[in-house]
C-alpha cells in the first residue's frame, strides 16, 4: 500500500515497505525502498537482536530479503536469530553512524529462519526471566557490588549474555564458574551504564511518552547540569533526573537554541544607569529576548522590562557618559481591561455571609459561656423577668397625652 499524491502531475509516495514493525525499537524508516534495484547495491544487511542490540551482516547468498524477515546469522559459537531492519544503501551510512572500528569483522547470513529455528529460539527466550532472577541470587551470595540488569540468550541456546551495571571495576571470575555449572551454557558478561540500562528495560518519562533510549536514540551523549542552566531550569535533582537516576537526555535537546539565544542578550553583570537610578539585572526571557532589571539587587523593585536591543543601547548611553531619562523608553499604556458584567457574582458569595453569620453565633456562644450562671438565665429568660405584665407596666413621662417639646434654647416659650 503506498500513500500516493500529485506534485507537478506527477505520481509520487511513500513505500510501506520502508516502514518498520512497531514493536522494534529504533527502526529506521527506508526512504528507498522502492527504488528499483536497490537492495542489489550492496549486500551488507543490517539485522536487529532483542531490545537495542544491533549487527550488520553480509548477504553472501543473496538471499531476497526485505524488512521484517527473521533470520539466521553468523554467531561465535553457533547461529543466532534476528530481524532485518534495514537494506540496500542505507546500511552503509549506519554504518557509518554507529562508529564501526576499521578492520572490524563482518559476518555472514545463513539463511532465512526455519520453523526449526524459530521453535528452538522462543524455547531459549522463555528462560531468561528465570535465569535473570537465578543469577542475581548468585551474585549476591558471591557479595559482588554489581547489578545484573537483563540476560538475552542466543538462537540457538547455547550462549547468554549477562548485561550488568557497576559503579567500580567487578571480579566476576568466580561468577562465570557458577553461573555456567547452573545453566550448562557459554556466558559473555557485558558491561553498560545506566543509560543503556534503561533502553533495553523501557518504561514511560515524566512527559508521559515512552522513553527516547528505548525508541530512537542510538548514541548518548553526556548531559551536564549546564545545559539546565543555560535554559534557566531550576537546579532540582529529583525534576532534572530521569528514570535512569541520570540527567535527562532531553536536556541536551534545545540547550544549542538557547546558547545562540543567549549571546544577543547583554552580560548580567552590567549595571544600566539613568537619570533618577540605577538598575541591576534580575532576570531574561532568552526565547523572547527580553531582559528585567530591578533598582534592588536581590529584591524585585521597580522590575522594568525591555527587549535586549534596547538594553544594549542602554549600556551603548552609558559607555558615552549618557544617561536616559527612562529605561523604557517606549513604555507601553495600560493594557485595556474587558468589562466582564458575570465578574462581580463570584460563585462563592453565599457561602461568605453563611460564613459569617455562623462566627458570630459561636463568638456570641463563647461570650455567653464565660458570664455567671445568673445572667446567663435572666439572659435565657429573654431579660424581662423583673418586668411587669399586661396592663401594670407604667406610663413613661408624656405618654397617652400630648408630647411636650422642650422650648429652644434662646426662645422664650410662649
Amino acid at each position: 500500500m503506498n500513500l500516493d499524491f500529485k506534485i507537478d502531475g506527477c505520481l509520487r509516495g511513500f513505500c510501506a515497505k520502508g516502514c518498520g514493525r512497531q514493536n522494534k525499537q529504533l527502526n529506521t524508516y527506508d526512504y528507498l525502498a522502492d527504488v528499483p534495484g536497490n537492495a542489489q547495491l550492496t549486500d551488507l544487511v543490517e539485522v536487529q537482536f532483542k531490545n537495542t542490540r544491533k549487527g550488520y551482516f553480509r548477504n553472501d547468498n543473496h538471499l531476497p530479503l526485505e524488512k521484517g524477515d527473521m533470520v539466521a546469522v553468523e554467531a561465535s559459537p553457533g547461529h543466532d536469530i534476528g530481524v532485518v531492519t534495514l537494506t540496500g544503501q542505507l546500511v552503509p551510512l549506519q554504518m557509518k553512524k554507529a562508529n564501526l572500528k576499521a578492520g572490524t569483522e563482518i559476518k555472514r547470513i545463513y539463511r532465512k529462519a526455519r520453523p526449526a529455528d524459530l521453535e528452538k529460539f522462543e524455547e531459549a527466550k522463555s528462560h531468561e526471566q528465570e535465569t535473570m532472577i537465578r543469577s542475581r541470587q548468585i551474585a549476591k551470595e558471591l557479595e559482588l557490588d554489581m547489578k545484573i540488569g537483563d540476560v538475552e540468550y542466543q538462537g540457538d541456546g547455547n550462549k547468554a549474555i549477562f548485561y550488568y551495571i557497576a559503579d567500580a571495576r567487578v571480579d566476576f571470575r568466580k561468577l562465570i564458574k557458577v553461573l555456567a555449572d547452573a545453566f550448562h551454557v557459554r556466558i559473555e558478561m557485558r558491561q553498560i551504564g545506566a543509560r543503556q540500562e534503561a533502553g533495553r528495560i523501557g518504561g514511560i518519562g515524566p512527559c508521559g511518552r515512552e522513553l527516547c533510549c528505548a525508541t530512537w536514540m542510538k548514541n548518548f551523549n553526556s548531559v551536564s547540569t549546564a545545559a539546565a542552566r543555560y535554559q534557566d531550569i531550576s537546579p532540582n535533582p529529583q525534576k532534572l533526573a530521569g528514570q535512569c537516576a541520570k540527567l535527562k537526555c532531553c536536556l541536551n535537546y534545545e540547550v544549542d537554541t538557547y546558547v545562540e539565544a543567549a549571546r544577543k542578550l547583554p552580560a548580567r553583570d552590567i549595571q544600566l544607569e539613568t537619570a533618577d537610578s540605577t538598575y541591576y539585572f534580575f532576570k531574561a526571557d532568552i526565547l523572547a529576548g527580553e531582559v528585567s532589571y530591578s533598582t534592588d539587587k536581590r529584591l524585585a523593585v521597580n522590575v522594568v522590562t525591555i527587549p535586549a536591543a534596547r538594553a544594549l543601547e542602554v549600556i551603548q548611553l552609558n559607555k558615552q557618559g549618557e544617561k536616559p531619562l527612562r529605561l523604557d523608553e517606549n513604555e507601553k499604556a495600560a493594557p485595556v481591561r474587558h468589562v466582564d458584567l458575570a465578574e462581580q457574582d463570584d460563585l462563592t458569595r453565599f457561602d461568605k455571609v453563611k460564613r459569617n453569620k455562623n462566627k458570630k453565633k459561636k463568638q456570641r456562644q463563647q461570650r455567653d459561656d464565660q458570664r455567671p450562671a445568673g445572667d446567663r438565665q435572666a439572659r435565657g429568660n429573654g431579660g424581662n423577668n423583673n418586668r411587669p405584665k399586661g396592663g401594670d407596666r407604667p406610663r413613661r413621662e408624656g405618654e397617652g397625652g400630648e408630647r411636650q417639646r422642650p422650648a429652644a434654647e434662646g426662645r422664650p416659650q410662649q
